[in-house]
């Protein structure tokens, strides 16, 4: 008989409401519980938070919030929990869910604290070697423009640590930035006893094709998708699980009595998503060809996924760095009929205007003009409206500066003013704020030793 696992992911972002992971619990008959609680920016959002109060950096309201509501039931049923909510202090975190397991009175309760991730100390160690830390998107060359001005430096490691964490007994596991579908990766490899060698490749590409699946939790269950209008009881959104067997192969499903769909369509407009080549999704633990699996709608919100295959993991590991990067400030006019369209570009123009006699040139500034309700979005893609049709826009001027003071002095000559047309509705300004832009880059996988350690309640 095949062995298998079931796998639930209880949350693809932060903050996330803990109702439906809470469902996997009660009601998924789930072996594993991964939490995916990190974007692009939310590491270096975080340094800045742990900078400003060492007691923080980490996802609060999923640690405290969350695992007040999910800690308890969980362990009581065996169900081991993954998470990356660790962020930049994974330690601090492991702290307050020790802290939540006394409380409940689970004295056999070890946690795992996975780091390695954190390189901001190697980037001038690495420089030194010939390593340039190029922009993977602008084709920037090198670090050397932005270097003062750098607050975080995290590399996406694998499962590996999370794996040695298992190995030593760990019932919940708390990272920093893991890939999303490592959270997943991780118990399928300790399950199986899976290593990163030949002849495992194509089982773990196998792995992170259905980590990638599950990591954004409801969205394989039909968040956000064209079939939005089909969709049974959005409002109770079921999230997913993964029954994974030891073959390689997987059955994708949902807490039963939960809402949303999972089918063939569900399954495939979460694959393709973040995919830039499918042949080649390169993760740390491994690359995915994500062209040669085959899906099999079963029916009743359950999806086999079949045929999955993998290539070695890459020498080289993705980093995002984090850097101070001026100030943006914005504001929004809400204007009402007659004649909405013709005010809003009446105020654009005296806005301009204005910064002409202030000695700044609109052309020339960082600064966004949109028309809310007509092209926020969508642009130039859409024609804009006749005059008759338009009873209600919003004017949303957003301007990024060096200083906090000119992004707020670019926005305010938008705002009221002699030359504001009638029938004008002003929001409050919001107050300009820091900018932390990223760096994407690659360091040398060899360069990132990866640690773990395993801590009791006693």
């Amino acid at each position: 008989m095949v062995r298998k696992l079931r796998l639930g992911a209880g949350s693809g972002w932060a903050p996330s409401d803990p109702q439906p992971a809470l469902e996997l619990i009660e009601k998924g008959n789930i072996d594993y519980l991964g939490f995916d609680q990190l974007a692009e920016l939310t590491i270096a959002v975080l340094q800045i938070t742990k900078n400003r109060d060492p007691r923080r950096g980490y996802a609060w309201q999923h640690i405290i919030d969350g695992m007040k509501m999910l800690l308890a039931p969980a362990h009581r049923k065996g169900i081991k929990i993954i998470t990356n909510g660790g962020g930049v202090n994974c330690e601090e975190a492991a702290n307050q869910v020790l802290n939540i397991a006394r409380e409940n009175n689970l004295n056999d309760l070890k946690i795992g604290i996975v780091s390695g991730d954190d390189i901001l100390d190697k980037l001038d160690g690495c420089k030194n070697k010939g390593w340039k830390f190029r922009n993977l998107d602008t084709g920037e060359d090198d670090i050397d423009s932005i270097r003062e001005r750098i607050v975080s430096a995290h590399a996406y490691i694998g499962a590996d640590g999370i794996i040695g964490a298992l190995g030593e007994g760990a019932h919940v596991v708390i990272t920093g930035r893991v890939s999303d579908n490592a959270l997943f990766v991780a118990p399928i490899m300790h399950q199986f006893g899976w290593k990163y060698q030949e002849p495992y490749w194509n089982l773990i590409g196998a792995a992170v094709t259905v980590g990638h699946v599950i990591e954004c939790a409801s969205w394989c269950c039909g968040q956000n998708s064209v079939l939005w209008e089909r969709m049974p009881m959005p409002w109770a959104l079921g999230y997913p699980i993964a029954e994974f067997y030891e073959d390689s192969t997987a059955i994708i499903t949902k807490a039963p009595g939960t809402g949303g769909m999972v089918n063939e369509w569900t399954i495939k407009e979460q694959l393709v998503y973040e995919v830039h080549d499918p042949q080649n999704y390169l993760m740390p633990d491994g690359i995915a060809d994500l062209t040669t699996l085959k899906l099999e709608d079963l029916g009743n919100d359950r999806v086999r996924i079949s045929n999955m295959s993998g290539k070695p993991r890459p020498d080289t590991l993705k980093v995002q760095i984090g850097y101070s990067d001026g100030y943006i400030a914005e504001n929004l006019t809400i204007i009402g009929a007659p004649r909405a369209l013709a005010k809003a570009k009446r105020m654009e123009e005296v806005g301009r205007e204005r910064l002409k006699q202030m000695g700044m040139n609109p052309d020339k500034l960082q600064m966004r003009v949109d028309y809310v309700g007509i092209n926020s979005l969508l642009e130039s893609v859409v024609p804009m409206p006749g005059e008759d049709s338009v009873t209600e826009v919003g004017l949303r001027i957003a301007a990024k500066a060096k200083t906090a003071v000119e992004a707020q002095r670019i926005v305010a000559s938008f705002g009221m003013m002699t030359g504001t047309p009638v029938g004008v509705g002003f929001s409050a300004p919001r107050a300009p704020r820091p900018v932390i832009a990223l760096w994407p880059t690659l360091i040398p996988r060899d360069e990132v030793p990866i640690n773990f350690v395993v801590k009791g309640v006693s």
